[in-house]
């Protein structure tokens, strides 16, 4: 009987002693979060075809942007994070793996990665995630102006491979990865591969952030592609925010014999005032120039090319997690890529938009 009560005793020491380990060690952290986003649109000239940028290709319609839910969940020094995305805006942003985005009925997966903490300093992500390239985001609540710049919408999207997020002092950080060609969750054995990299200063005692950015490699097709871009922002006062965005781009078809290659580039600058004047009532300025001179992106049909001057007015209402945006943009080419409602082309476009945008 003694024998059996020590024995009781010591298992009962053991079990407290077990559950004081598990109580002490961290609890796994769970974070669940989405948006969903609406809009309406008029073009000016009377037409859908105008928008050379992505996301809002409509015209006198009501629309549909996205519904968001993300997942992110992490125990000890592992982590995942699942970002879906539903409707036309996600079919539109996974555009290679996505058939017939256009039916606004779309279902993509917007990142999918898998982390691991290596050292105190180095986390190691591996799966898809959004591009490192650029000011503004996918997601509609992320942005000041609903409607999307031309360096965002003809740059990278999404990038898929592994990627070193590394710590190197408490203002300053890098990334380096290697990811499939551009916007391709799923590419062939022989296929080429990307190397992106970024290096931030951001330093806690100051209200300025710089971003350097780069990402060179070879598509599926042979072309060569080398991008380097800069974002910065400065936090002037608690009214004023200014922020910048500029990139430049460079293609080399190796297809063709090395005499007759020759470099073909486009290139862009933004500047963004951002102002609020009240917890509730803003509106942000952006100012952008896209140079396309040798027709890869907007200037395809267009002899010698051209550009773009775009000017976009956001207001922006808040109540709690919703935020209403009228917005008014106007876009003047140097050629005449749009069109007027009775056919005849034009220079300049404009539309006046109305959004809501909910998160949480």
């Amino acid at each position: 009987m003694k024998r059996m009560l020590t024995t009781l005793f010591a298992l009962g020491n053991a079990a407290v002693a077990w559950s004081q380990s598990a109580d002490s060690l961290p609890a796994p952290g769970f974070r669940l979060s989405g948006s969903a986003d609406v809009y309406y649109k008029y073009n000016l000239n009377n037409n859908y075809t105008d928008n050379k940028t992505s996301f809002t290709n409509s015209h006198n319609s009501f629309e549909l942007g996205m519904v968001s839910l993300k997942v992110e969940h992490g125990f000890k020094k592992g982590s995942i994070v699942a970002d879906v995305g539903f409707g036309k805006r996600a079919g539109d942003f996974s555009y290679n793996d996505v058939p017939a985005p256009s039916t606004g009925l779309s279902m993509a997966i917007k990142q999918l990665f898998v982390s691991y903490q290596l050292t105190e300093k180095i986390k190691l992500s591996l799966g898809s995630y959004a591009t490192h390239v650029g000011y503004e985001l996918v997601d509609a609540y992320l942005n000041r102006n609903y409607s999307m710049s031309y360096m965002f919408s003809y740059g990278p999207f999404f990038h898929t491979g592994v990627k070193a997020d590394i710590t190197l002092t408490s203002s300053l950080s890098a990334m380096v990865g290697v990811f499939n060609p551009t916007d391709l969750k799923s590419v062939t054995l022989n296929s080429h591969k990307y190397i992106g990299a970024q290096l931030g200063f951001a330093p806690a005692e100051t209200p300025v952030k710089l971003y350097l950015n780069y990402l060179e490699g070879k598509d599926t097709l042979g072309v060569q592609n080398h991008q380097a871009d800069v974002v910065a922002t400065y936090q002037v006062n608690k009214v004023l925010g200014l922020g910048y965005n500029g990139t430049y781009s460079t293609y080399l078809d190796t297809r063709t014999s090395k005499e007759e290659r020759s470099n073909a580039s486009w290139w862009g600058s933004a500047l963004y005032v951002n102002c609020d004047f009240t917890d509730k009532f803003g509106l942000t300025v952006r100012g952008e120039y896209f140079s396309d001179k040798d027709g890869l992106k907007v200037f395809g049909a267009v002899p010698g090319g051209g550009d773009v001057i775009a000017g976009t007015l956001s207001f922006s209402y808040k109540a709690g997690n919703l935020t209403i945006i009228p917005e008014f943009r106007v876009d003047k080419a140097s050629a005449d890529i749009f069109t007027r409602s009775g056919g005849s082309p034009s220079r300049i476009t404009s539309n006046v938009l109305l959004a809501a945008v909910y998160h949480f």
